[in-house]
């Protein structure tokens, strides 16, 4: 099934009230589900963070600062990969310049390798997924500035 086609079938979900719509087209089948429970197998790190001392005075807490430029999240569910083959060069690293509809990453849902495109124009200030890493629809993969 082609990347823009899931696209619009999301939008359509997200637009609509319906709360699932699956899709069948030959062997391939496609269930979009709204507001489904987080998969199992993604694990939220856990911090711990410094404890002040009684006698010393409450330190203020470093407010996140948001990131500069813009997100490029993940358009769909799947396993993300930086190459086309382990023994391939990356699509991008950071620092590289990249412009709209070149190809940032694969991401591999039901045995489907999608080339996913670049949306914006910009240098890549990070990546911040690992190659192999499993990702949710929204989830953000790169920064470019």
């Amino acid at each position: 099934m082609d990347l823009r086609k899931l696209k619009k079938l999301i939008d359509l979900v997200q637009e609509s009230g319906i709360a699932e719509l699956e899709i069948t087209e030959g062997e391939e089948r496609v269930r979009i589900m709204k507001g489904g429970a987080p998969a199992p197998f993604v694990a939220a790190p856990v911090y711990a963070a410094p404890v002040a001392a009684p006698d010393a005075p409450a330190a203020k807490p470093a407010e996140p600062s948001a990131p500069e430029g813009h997100v490029f999240k993940s358009p769909m569910v799947g396993s993300f990969y930086r190459a086309a083959s382990p023994e391939a060069k990356p699509f991008v690293s950071v620092g590289q310049s990249v412009n709209v509809g070149e190809t940032l990453c694969i991401i591999e849902a039901m045995k489907l390798m999608n080339e996913i495109e670049c949306d914006a124009a910009g240098v890549i200030k990070a990546i911040l997924v690992e190659n192999g890493q499993p990702v949710e629809y929204g989830q953000p993969l790169m920064l470019i500035g």
